[in-house]
């Protein structure tokens, strides 16, 4: 391969991962948003700790235990290559990835993923769990049993031998990260003041909609990056395509649900537009690279429609997700999944089978391993903080300090 086509491949998949990266900030600024000012701090940690975690968990068992190197006529279920890294004979190479990037972008761009999983959890248990539940829940499961999921289609097991296909990770990141939020809300319980006495859900307002709008345009930017950079090089067109499908699926998510909103709401309720357009990118994540423009449009605007009809499920259900992450990420991650096997390239029942089977054979493991890690911190030390910590906010509580110390009343 030519020297100056290895490197424009390695500055392209080092830039995506920089925007993987900032997609961090948007999680952050999206929560923090979306929640009340006296829990701005306890948010802001617990993203400030999944990204340093999961990086070194990342560092030191999770890239190997994700690409263990499966042998022949191995069940593809689980392998481990050894702790830490360390890069092999022709790293550096073009010969390595097909000239795609080298051993350490490689792993600086999968370690960007690994985190995100939690993140998605720390949305939907903003504002009243414990952080150091939080923090534990965090070490095991993004230091296990992402990488164990990841390792059946990205790192060449059994789901991968039996043609499932994620592209960019609508189930292998996002509900990977949904059916851990989903268990852990049932496990939590709603917020004091989410429904009232007949059951029926009230609106908690977010502190700063503002900030939460600037979230998702981070998220959106850096989905160039997340899907963008799953080309695994800087091939001129097939990068083109996966980045205008993925931004036609996030204007279209984002319309969908704002029609439907406004249909079954009659207002124009700007934090449902917003999850629509988050929606849109879940949905065309797993097949970003397989879709014409017109089937991108369709994904995302059925996952806007999802959208809507998913935020009114969970209340129904009696369930508090604070940001929508179930619905985001659980929900619109299974309809991007199926979405495979029904539009694009490899569109076909046996495909969507393959596609379902792969969705169900991951949600039981993650929903399993979610109520065993759960469950368990909550029947040691449990998971919730007490109603006065609740009323009062986790900043002062947990943490000793207050997000806006000049606009707080003595």
């Amino acid at each position: 391969m030519d020297a100056g086509l290895f490197t424009a491949n390695n500055v392209w998949m080092m830039l995506a991962t920089a925007l993987v990266f900032f997609m961090h900030t948007g999680f952050a600024f999206l929560e923090i948003g979306l929640t009340r000012q006296k829990n701005t701090i306890n948010i802001l940690f617990k993203n400030i700790f999944i990204i340093t975690g999961g990086l070194l968990l990342y560092y030191a068992w999770g890239f190997n235990m994700m690409y263990p190197g499966f042998e022949e006529g191995s069940s593809g279920i689980f392998g481990f290559a050894g702790f830490g890294i360390g890069a092999p004979e022709g790293g550096m190479t073009p010969e390595y990835a097909d000239g795609g990037y080298t051993w350490w972008t490689d792993f600086l761009f999968q370690g960007m993923f690994a985190a995100t999983a939690a993140t998605i959890v720390s949305g939907a248990v903003a504002e009243r769990i414990k952080i150091g539940s939080f923090m534990i829940f965090t070490v095991i499961y993004v230091g296990l049993v992402y990488p164990i999921v990841g390792a059946w289609k990205w790192g060449g097991g059994f789901l991968d031998s039996w043609g499932f296909y994620d592209f960019a990770g609508s189930t292998l990141v996002h509900s990977v990260g949904g059916w851990a939020a989903l268990v852990a809300i049932f496990l939590l319980g709603s917020r004091i003041g989410k429904f009232d006495d007949d059951g029926k859900p009230k609106a908690i307002p977010g502190h700063s909609i503002p900030m939460a709008t600037a979230g998702v345009l981070i998220l959106w930017l850096g989905w160039f990056g997340f899907n963008g950079g799953s080309v695994l090089s800087a091939d001129p067109e097939l990068t083109s395509l996966v980045l205008v499908t993925t931004s036609l699926a996030a204007a279209a998510g984002g319309f969908g649900a704002f029609f439907l909103s406004t249909v079954l709401y009659k207002n124009l309720d700007l934090t449902m537009f917003l999850n629509g357009i988050l929606g849109g990118l879940v949905g065309i994540t797993a097949g970003a690279d397989l879709m014409s423009p017109n089937e991108a449009v369709i994904i995302g605007f059925l996952a806007g429609l999802i959208i809507v009809l998913g935020v009114a499920f969970i209340d129904k259900l009696k369930l508090d997700d604070p940001v929508g992450a179930v619905t985001v990420h659980l929900i619109c991650g299974i309809w991007g999944t199926l979405a495979v096997g029904l539009f694009g390239d490899k569109a076909g029942m046996g495909q969507f089978m393959t596609q379902l089977y792969g969705v169900l054979i991951i949600g039981a493991f993650c929903v399993i391993c979610s109520f065993i890690i759960l469950g368990g911190l909550k029947a040691i030390m449990g998971l919730r903080v007490s109603k006065e910590e609740e009323m009062e906010g986790l900043d002062i509580h947990e943490h000793g300090m207050d997000a806006y110390p000049d606009f707080t009343n003595d």
